[in-house]
């Protein structure tokens, strides 16, 4: 195996995949509010098991995409992937509205939160693949050029770092000063960032023309 080839794909994959630490935190951080503090129980494996999954189903989405452009074929039209960001923004506009009903309802309605917001492995998925449809426009390119060997180191790297990046994200949410802003304003702070993130794709996709 080629050691530059490992430090490129190592190189591009950070510089494509900064801003899916935040995310990450704030799913992990939002789970662990929803089921204690902590990661010790039953419930928060599971949540952190498919936020794990959620994210490697979504990444792993995204490389086909990729590999399959890179081989001439292409299953995701360009002028498609600004509407990427309607999966964010669907998914914050329903945190935000069961946020405002949790409000509304006081504590019967923070005693109903963990069941009806719990974090999915699909909804994390649906995240990762919308936030990284950009990256498939720096990844077809590079693995064009690699040919078939190439592209194994690049996938096989890939996959390494994004476990890396979920227990950075894991990480970071467990820090007690990041916890504590996420259990006061996660409930806030998760549909703002999905919601921003979904109108970013839209309006840098030029879905708004």
């Amino acid at each position: 195996m080629n050691a530059s080839i490992v430090a490129e794909a190592a190189g591009l994959f950070a510089v494509t995949n900064v801003d899916d630490i935040v995310i990450l935190s704030l799913f992990f951080g939002r789970s662990a509010g929803q089921h204690g503090a902590g990661y010790h129980g039953a419930g928060q494996h599971g949540a952190a098991r498919r936020i794990v999954a959620g994210q490697y189903l979504g990444f792993t989405a995204l490389l086909v995409i990729a590999v399959a452009a890179a081989y001439g074929a292409t299953f995701l039209p360009v002028s498609a992937i600004a509407y990427l960001g309607l999966l964010p923004l669907g998914l914050g506009l329903r945190a935000a509205w069961q946020a405002w009903k949790d409000h509304s309802n006081g504590d019967r309605g923070e005693q109903r939160r963990d069941e009806r917001s719990d974090v999915t492995a699909l909804q994390v998925a649906s995240v990762t693949f919308a936030n990284g449809s950009d990256n498939i426009g720096a990844y077809v390119p590079v693995f064009a050029r690699t040919g078939t060997a190439g592209i194994a180191v690049y996938v096989a790297v890939f996959l390494i770092l994004v476990g890396v990046w979920c227990a950075a994200g894991r990480f970071f949410a467990t820090r007690p000063a990041v916890a504590t802003v996420i259990g006061r304003w996660g409930h806030i702070l998760h549909p703002l960032v999905l919601i921003t993130l979904g109108l970013f794709i839209l309006i840098q996709g030029g879905a708004f023309g």
